[in-house]
């Protein structure tokens, strides 16, 4: 498709977002503004470029939701939790093992990476931020370093390679026409460089912050978005502490242990159905609303109806508060995709132009023959595609592009695909992308989405950069 002012529009856009981001200053603003005018400039109607506004907002939120009602229901039910006094009881088996901040990283990290190698991070980000990351407050981890360890080890090091599900291997190798296997396998080699020298940095960076062990840290980060109301029925819980506080402090572990059980029968059962990614979150969302209205009755029959509506009520108004700004930004860059593009203007998909990949399209003629620019265009390339926060919708591109170039530059195209394939998961899958499934993981551990990419941004670019030099040198 030929360019049009609508697509130099979107890349400006895009390149003033980057730079906002990178000056430390919030994008909200400039996403909305150039999402109006994008939506102006390719329609030729003003009143267009407002109704744009209000459209990709919507469209957006759709597809953030299912990860904004699952940090309100997990939300809401470490709160019907600590009405009990189940939270600091629940955490306590945890700390024989995460004795300090330092053990608590790498305690995340692994279980993270083997929970999300199996199932996806999807459902990995509850299940960890519910049990372990007050665990790694209370060891004196910040709860940066926690957001940092599952974001990395999970959305980044375990979904690029897709290693066990293989569905990014499958769509990237498609597309270059090259073996599955000879992708996932290469891929699974450039994840854990890329994972390995991604996570040390990002200790080396915050171990100064890890404080000794205190009970207090983990109060001080329970009273995050707090209001004066929430501390007084805090104090009122701590005063009339329940009898079942122990009863839920070995149901709610064992409900979650339970649910990796069946996840882990459904690989190998061809009777169970499959569980994978959104299903195993919508599996864990389900159980844990179970254990909310569980936790309320056991708590006050007579209250418990209003109790559980209370607590999602604080759940929503949590997930919303901490995660709403993410919305605007996510819309204008799902102007950029194809399909979701056409829901925001109204039209055919056949008719809509994908601003981001015609973008690109038009810049793979400009990549020089040679093995060495051509790996880090690839990635280059990945790395853009990831920027409409999905990691897997530039798979094919990527793939594709690989195969094109691999005669000419004289390099495999299993290796370009591959590095590729990283690119476009390490940033979009959720590392560097606040817009994707990166908000769950901040909600969880109660941080700034932005600080939480902002801290990962070094280590992560660094870690591909040298996984693509080791990956054009091995293959």
């Amino acid at each position: 498709m030929e360019l049009t002012f609508a697509h130099w529009m979107y890349l400006i856009g895009t390149l003033v977002i980057i730079g906002t981001m990178l000056f430390r200053q919030n994008v909200v603003v400039p996403s909305i503004l150039v999402t109006f005018l994008v939506g102006w400039i390719f329609s030729g109607s003003f009143t267009f470029g407002l109704q744009t506004i209000f459209n990709a907002s919507l469209v957006a939120a759709g597809e953030l939701f299912n990860i904004f009602l699952i940090i309100a229901i997990m939300t809401a039910l470490l709160h019907s939790l600590k009405s009990l006094g189940t939270d600091e009881q629940m955490i306590t088996p945890f700390q024989r093992i995460m004795k300090n901040g330092h053990i608590s990283f790498w305690v995340i990290v692994f279980v993270t990476y083997a929970i999300s190698l199996f199932f996806w991070p999807t459902p990995a980000v509850p299940l960890v931020g519910a049990l372990l990351i007050p665990v790694a407050v209370r060891a004196g981890l910040p709860p940066i370093g926690a957001a940092i360890a599952i974001s990395l080890a999970g959305q980044g090091m375990a979904l690029s390679s897709d290693y066990i599900i293989q569905i990014a291997p499958t769509l990237t190798a498609t597309a270059a026409a090259v073996e599955i296997h000879t992708v996932a396998d290469r891929g699974f080699v450039l994840s854990i460089i890329t994972g390995t020298v991604a996570i040390v940095l990002a200790y080396i960076l915050i171990r100064k912050h890890i404080q000794k062990p205190s009970i207090d840290h983990l109060h001080i980060w329970e009273k995050t978005e707090q209001t004066n109301e929430d501390l007084k029925e805090e104090l009122n819980n701590q005063q009339q502490k329940s009898k079942y506080s122990l009863l839920f402090a070995i149901l709610v572990p064992a409900t979650f242990l339970s649910v990796i059980a069946y996840m882990v029968l459904a690989k190998f059962v061809t009777t169970i159905p499959s569980i994978e990614g959104g299903t195993g979150a919508a599996l864990i969302g389900g159980a844990s609303v179970l254990l909310l209205i569980a936790a309320s009755t056991f708590r006050n029959v007579r209250t418990s109806l209003s109790n559980v509506s209370d607590n999602l009520v604080k759940g929503f108004l949590f997930a919303f508060k901490a995660m709403g700004p993410v919305i605007p930004i996510a819309g204008f860059f799902f102007v950029g995709s194809g399909e979701l593009s056409a829901k925001i203007f109204g039209t055919g998909s056949e008719e809509t132009p994908s601003f981001l990949f015609d973008l690109i399209l038009a810049g793979q003629n400009f990549i020089p023959e040679s093995a060495f620019i051509a790996g880090f265009g690839i990635l280059l390339i990945g790395m853009i595609t990831g920027l409409d926060g999905s990691g897997f919708s530039g798979l094919p591109l990527v793939g594709a592009l690989s195969g094109a170039l691999s005669d000419s530059v004289g390099v495999d195209a299993a290796t370009l695909a591959a590095i590729g394939q990283m690119g476009s998961i390490w940033v979009g899958g959720g590392t560097l992308i606040a817009w994707s499934s990166l908000v769950a993981v901040a909600g969880f551990a109660k941080v700034p989405v932005m600080e939480l990419v902002r801290k990962s941004f070094i280590p992560v670019v660094l870690g591909l950069i040298i996984s693509t030099f080791i990956g054009l040198w091995i293959f």
